[in-house]
């Protein structure tokens, strides 16, 4: 890119990947705004973590894979042909399953609600957690010609799954106690 702006959207429109044009406040742009704040979330999150809860590389990819996302949503299938690069897999509902699962390992069983907040690196996942939610939601309420692939609907499922299960660890590595509700 050699210049960052374009002047294309001057008029409250912008373009899909395969060139149609829609408004700005079409739902598909939520859908892919909330998953690009979601990224940024969780971005942040990573920048105060110390990687005794969680690999960078883990979080790394979920990044990767929330760009995918925003191409698949980003991407009008009625005259373009998704990207594989922008495909969620079921290896990919797979391998959060797993990292789920290993975030849970060894932290204390939960009886209770958990109101958010604790370190500043937990705060930030339960926020992540909260955007994932809305980005479910944005996405489920897709018009027929912009239904996401149950693939990358499971993933954003697992993926809050997994944000809250990691703001539990990040807390529990830090010796914070929940609070409860």
């Amino acid at each position: 890119m050699s210049k960052i702006y374009t002047r294309t959207g001057d008029k409250g429109t912008t373009s899909l990947v395969g060139g149609k044009r829609v408004s700005k406040s079409d739902p598909r742009l939520d859908a892919y705004g909330t998953i690009d704040e979601l990224n940024s979330f969780i971005g942040l999150m990573l920048s105060v973590m110390d990687g005794k809860a969680e690999s960078a590389e883990n979080i790394r990819w979920i990044q990767q894979k929330l760009f995918n996302i925003g191409g698949c949503l980003a991407t009008d299938t009625t005259s373009f042909q998704l990207p594989d690069s922008c495909k969620i897999l079921a290896q990919d509902v797979e391998r959060m399953e797993k990292m789920i699962d290993a975030a849970q390992e060894g932290l204390p069983e939960q009886k209770s609600f958990i109101l958010p907040g604790g370190t500043q690196a937990a705060s930030y996942a339960h926020v992540a957690r909260t955007v994932c939610r809305r980005a479910e939601r944005l996405i489920i309420a897709l018009p027929n010609d912009a239904t996401a692939p149950s693939e990358l609907l499971q993933f954003i499922n697992r993926l809050s799954d997994y944000l809250f299960v990691l703001a539990r660890r990040i807390n529990f590595f830090a010796g914070v106690n929940e609070n409860i509700w």
